[in-house]
């Protein structure tokens, strides 16, 4: 067993941490051939920094299209629809929040991290009970699909460190604040951002000063290490 699974598996448990090559993981994603990714693990690894504290979230940096727009995978993907390329990198160690696309998205992830997921189908009635998250441990250099009908946010850390991840998705995804006044259909309400439906759990202020729904209920699950 991985060490450092076996570690965060011990220091919390109050939630089960699958590993990411787990079968539970197929409900969430797929794990992609990381081969293909080199040059943009070495572009985050020398050309980013983790932030003193927070998340800094970059939405698409041209630089990143440059060194994986032509790839295989990419394309297998999304078919070939105009993509941003982007990473995440930070300090977060809480659930805070949970959010779907209508499309899949690519995390490369250049450190190790945990993923905190849940599915579409779990939110009742407009809520949701955080005891529905599932964790996966995602190693260093690993990269993933996260399917549209997986419920995600930010990577937790797991080293001082801190986490880098690469985020990859339809071109306009996360950029712009939107109204979700008028919009119709099941989860209309939680329209956040362009491409971004958003559920807020009522610890996460940040999101409620910004008027996120907070529509998650019971713990802000956290990840210990």
């Amino acid at each position: 067993m991985n060490e450092m699974l076996e570690n965060l598996r011990v220091k919390n448990p109050h939630i089960q941490i699958h590993s990411v090559h787990d079968p539970e993981f197929s409900r969430f994603g797929e794990v992609l051939d990381v081969s293909e990714f080199g040059d943009l693990i070495r572009y985050l690894e020398l050309h980013t920094t983790v932030p003193s504290v927070g998340n800094e979230y970059v939405p698409h940096r041209a630089e990143l299209g440059d060194l994986v727009s032509d790839l295989s995978v990419i394309h297998n993907t999304f078919g070939r629809v105009p993509l941003e390329y982007g990473y995440v990198n930070g300090n977060n160690s809480k659930l805070n929040a949970l959010e779907f696309h209508k499309s899949s998205e690519i995390n490369v992830c250049v450190t190790p991290l945990v993923l905190l997921l849940a599915h579409i189908e779990d939110i009742d009635d407009s809520t949701f009970h955080s005891s529905k998250v599932t964790a996966f441990y995602i190693p260093q250099n690993t990269a993933i699909e996260v399917y549209s009908t997986t419920l995600h946010f930010s990577p937790c850390k797991v080293t001082d460190s801190g986490f880098k991840c690469a985020v990859i998705l339809p071109y306009g995804t996360n950029m712009e604040f939107v109204s979700a006044k008028g919009n119709q259909g099941k989860y209309g309400k939680f329209l956040f951002k362009t491409n971004k439906w958003l559920l807020n759990h009522p610890e996460n202020t940040r999101m409620v000063e910004l008027n996120a729904i907070s529509a998650i209920h019971g713990e802000n699950i956290e990840i210990y290490y």
